[in-house]
């Protein structure tokens, strides 16, 4: 049964996603195979930057972050810089001081003899349970960052990123009857529930909606 009521104009913007998804499959396709190969292969220094950009991309552009992580890596800072060092090279995100603090600590928690993000994450065995451990352990991750992490190294049909793109996307679609003040985790579960659902209703999964959402609102495709 489904959980939304259609309109007339809403058939009409499920045909354009229709459009949008020919459109864009080939691209879509080989970032998924790059997401789920990161994780086959990947060691931890590169699945270390995936977890830091997504400490930057709050209230931030994910370019200017991801481009923020690759001035670290050159540097080495992502690896060795101190909070000051890094927080010099954060001019491009919000909150500069608040993350550069996030991925020392991140770094401190990973690297120096510990158990790395690997072998941390492997042993657990859902995604959820996964996701669960990054927003309790993770300084500076809440629901949306733990997802973006995750999809990012393969998981791409677990979790919902339920950016302000995808809000408003969701809210046209009649998924949800308004884009909330605040996300709640409790909030963020009802409305990830009620877009799995759309997904399955419509015939096209997770991993594919949400950059067909993406899309639709920015006109480009990106991490």
């Amino acid at each position: 049964m489904r959980v939304f009521n259609i309109t007339t104009e809403q058939i009409a913007r499920m045909e354009e996603i229709k459009k949008t998804l020919d459109l864009i499959k080939p691209d879509v396709d080989e970032r998924i195979k790059n997401f789920k190969s990161l994780w086959q292969e990947a060691d931890e220094k590169r699945l270390f930057q995936e977890l830091s950009f997504c400490l930057l991309t709050p209230q931030s552009k994910a370019q200017n972050a991801w481009k923020t992580i690759l001035i670290l890596s050159e540097n080495s800072l992502l690896f060795t810089g101190q909070v000051k060092e890094i927080s010099g090279y954060l001019n491009y995100v919000r909150f500069k001081n608040n993350k550069a603090n996030y991925i020392v600590k991140a770094r401190e928690q990973f690297f120096n003899d510990a158990k790395g993000i690997k072998e941390t994450l492997s042993e657990l065995p859902s995604v959820n349970e996964k996701r669960t451990w990054l927003l309790k352990n993770i300084t500076g991750y809440g629901l949306k960052e733990s997802s973006h992490f995750l999809r990012n190294i393969g998981f791409v049909e677990d979790v919902t990123i339920l950016d302000r793109h995808i809000l408003r996307n969701l809210k046209n679609f009649n998924v949800i009857d308004e884009i909330p003040k605040t996300l709640s985790e409790k909030k963020y579960y009802e409305i990830e529930n009620k877009m799995k659902q759309f997904s399955k209703d419509i015939n096209i999964s997770l991993g594919y909606l949400d950059f067909i959402f993406w899309y639709n609102a920015t006109n480009e495709l990106f991490k």
